[in-house]
C-alpha cells in the first residue's frame, strides 16, 4: 500500500511519534513527500481520534496514556543523573562470578554500562543494545546471552523465541527496568508482549532488583507485570516524597534511595 494513502501516512505518522515521542510538521512532510498542510490534517485527524496531542509545529503522544510507549532515544535522555546513580548502586550488587538478567530499558543500559568492569560475570538480556554494550568492550570472561525474539519500539525482544530462552535458564540477579510502577498496579508496561517475557525474568532468578527512577512512580501501564511484592530490592532516587518512601517500604523489603 501507498505511503501516500492517507489512512496508511497516518498509521505510519502515529508510529513515528509512537517512537520518538514527538515529530514536526515540517520533518513528517519532508519524509512522505508532501505538503505541510497535508500533514496538518493528518495531525488534526488523529488528535480528533484521540491517538495524539498537537503542540506548536507538530505533535506528540498524549500525556499520560497507559499505552504510550515511547521509543529507546526519546527515554535515554530524560533523567540522566538519576538514571546513574541508580546503576552505580545496582553495580554493586553484582560479583565476579555471577549470572545476571537485565531487562530491556534505559536505566538498565546504564547499569551495562558499569557492568563492563566486572570480570567473569553472565549477563542475560533480551536488549539487542546491551547485549552490543557488553560486547563491544567485555571485561575479562565475561559471557552475554542474547534472548531472540521480535523487537519492539522500546527495543526489547520478545515472543515465543524470547520466553523459551529464558525459560530455559536460571541467574543469580534480575535487574529489572520498568514504564511505570505504583501500589495499586505494581509494576506495568504499555506493551502486552513485554509482560510475558519480564514474568519470567522474574521468575527465573533467585534475587529481584526493581530499577526505576521518581518519574516512574506513580506511572501506570497497559498491563501488569507484578505485583510489586515480587520485588526484593527497589533502587531509586531520593526525589520520592516521604510518605511514597513509607508506602513502598509495606511492600519492598529492600528500599534504597540514591542521590542523584
Amino acid at each position: 500500500m501507498s505511503e501516500n494513502l492517507p489512512g496508511r501516512r497516518r498509521q505510519l505518522i502515529l508510529e513515528r511519534v509512537r517512537a520518538a515521542g514527538a515529530a514536526k510538521v515540517a520533518d513528517l512532510a519532508a519524509e512522505f513527500g508532501v505538503s505541510d498542510m497535508t500533514v496538518r490534517r493528518d495531525l488534526n485527524q488523529l488528535v480528533k481520534d484521540g491517538e495524539l496531542h498537537k503542540v506548536h509545529g507538530g505533535a506528540e503522544l498524549q500525556p499520560g496514556s497507559s499505552a504510550d510507549e515511547p521509543g529507546f532515544h526519546s527515554k535515554s535522555a530524560l533523567q540522566l543523573p538519576e538514571k546513574a546513580a541508580i546503576a552505580t548502586a545496582a553495580a554493586k550488587l553484582v560479583e565476579p562470578g555471577m549470572s545476571v538478567s537485565l531487562t530491556s530499558g534505559t536505566t538498565t543500559f546504564a547499569l551495562a554500562r558499569a557492568l563492563r568492569q566486572i570480570p567473569r560475570i553472565t549477563v542475560v538480556t533480551n536488549s539487542p543494545r546491551i547485549a552490543d554494550l557488553l560486547q563491544d568492550a567485555p571485561a575479562e570472561g565475561q559471557t552475554v546471552l542474547l534472548t531472540g525474539g521480535l523487537r519492539t519500539v522500546s527495543d526489547a525482544l520478545v515472543g515465543p523465541l524470547a520466553t523459551a530462552a529464558i525459560s530455559s535458564l536460571h541467574v543469580d540477579r534480575c535487574f529489572m527496568g520498568v514504564h511505570g510502577f505504583s501500589i495499586e498496579d505494581g509494576l506495568s508496561t504499555p506493551n502486552m508482549m513485554e509482560v510475558e517475557v519480564n514474568r519470567l525474568f522474574l521468575e527465573r532468578s533467585n534475587s529481584r532488583v526493581l530499577l526505576a527512577d521518581h518519574s516512574k512512580w506513580g506511572t501506570k501501564g497497559l498491563y501488569r507485570i507484578a505485583e510489586l511484592d515480587a520485588i526484593d530490592t527497589l533502587i531509586t532516587d531520593d526525589a520520592l516524597l516521604p510518605a511514597d518512601v513509607e508506602a513502598l517500604a509495606e511492600h519492598i523489603q529492600d528500599l534504597r534511595l540514591e542521590k542523584a
